[in-house]
């Protein structure tokens, strides 16, 4: 964002030319976005690495440019009329398609791959990480604040984004060949045109062998986005080697799951959840303390205790959301805000 009117900046092709050619830095559908892309990675401690060093090469491109670095999920007063869109046939059709809602989506976000052994795996796993959907949006809520109003919210972008027409809930197959008919319909009647058109909150990556976890708002924090990423590594890995041990993993029915989703979005870590499909609900927070307890095994053997640890501080020192608006009730104003996401972003 530009430095002295605190405004986002489009200028991440500028910033992106100075970078130099790497698949590390890549452009998104807003010229206002650069995207960091981590390599495969074995641990936690090793995505954060190859982030930080990404981040620094963007830091060090966008200085001159009088451009500062920030991470959310929305700016607080930024105008979505004011921004500039990337040139590029994929973008050209979004916005074709969806008119002014995809011209509404100033919003950011950060995906999260994990790889998964078998096709046969996927759907099971997927449909049982809905259980921690609400989770780990409202951990990562960032987006309360929109075109300068306070939205009620804790996720604006959740709520945003899914108003696509490819967007959203997954749906919850059984098997891998339920989900390669739905991919054939959607091929057949253009509702995509290739796979990567389907942007679920979580989704399958073929080409990749990965489930993708695309739940989680821009997260402002290094420190928070590591607990995240172990959080969501331990879960995926908890649940593969429960379907070795001949479980059959959890799931809730899409009414509850969407239920959770919107109760996060708007309460955040004070959302009361849905448990299971016997309708029980608890608070979210104490049941993140019980799911904290049960991965702690698994984050040990991934070498990511310390990452997997950290997502208890989050409620402890409040959101992202929840500092942001702290920031306006100690008397701040939303350049304020932008400055306080600006300052925890190295940290």
């Amino acid at each position: 964002m530009d430095k002295t009117t605190r405004d986002l900046s489009n200028t991440a092709a500028e910033v992106m030319e100075r970078v130099g050619d790497t698949p590390r830095v890549t452009k998104e559908l807003l010229r206002n976005t650069v995207e960091l892309v981590t390599g495969v990675c074995d641990t936690v401690a090793e995505a954060m690495d190859d982030l930080s060093g990404s981040l620094d090469m963007v830091r060090r491109a966008a200085e001159p440019l009088n451009v500062d670095l920030f991470c959310a999920g929305t700016h607080p007063f930024a105008e979505w009329s004011s921004q500039q869109l990337t040139k590029a046939p994929s973008y050209d059709e979004l916005i074709e398609r969806t008119q002014w809602w995809g011209r509404q989506m100033l919003i950011f976000g950060v995906h999260v791959h994990v790889g998964i052994r078998s096709a046969e795996r996927v759907f099971p796993i997927l449909n049982s990480i809905l259980l921690q959907y609400p989770h780990l949006l409202a951990l990562s809520a960032s987006s309360p604040i929109w075109a300068g109003s306070d939205t009620g919210y804790a996720s604006n972008r959740a709520l945003m984004f899914q108003q696509l027409p490819t967007a959203g809930l997954p749906f919850q197959f059984d098997e891998w060949s339920q989900f390669e008919g739905f991919v054939h319909d959607q091929l057949k009647t253009g509702v995509i045109d290739q796979l990567g058109g389907m942007h679920w909150d979580i989704r399958p990556v073929p080409r990749l062998g990965t489930i993708e976890i695309r739940v989680c708002d821009g997260v402002s924090t290094k420190r928070e986005l590591g607990a995240l990423v172990a959080l969501i590594h331990c879960l995926v890995v908890h649940l593969d080697e429960r379907l070795d041990a001949g479980e059959t993993l959890p799931t809730i029915p899409p009414w509850h799951v969407q239920e959770n989703k919107w109760r996060a979005a708007r309460y955040g870590l004070d959302a009361e959840i849905i448990l299971d499909a016997d309708s029980n609900e608890r608070l979210m927070t104490d049941d993140l303390s019980d799911l904290l307890e049960k991965l702690t095994p698994v984050a040990v053997r991934l070498g990511c205790a310390d990452e997997l640890a950290a997502v208890a501080d989050i409620p402890r020192r409040g959101a992202s959301y929840q500092r942001q608006r702290q920031v306006v009730a100690s008397g701040g104003d939303l350049r304020d805000v932008v400055d306080s996401l600006i300052a925890e972003l190295d940290t």
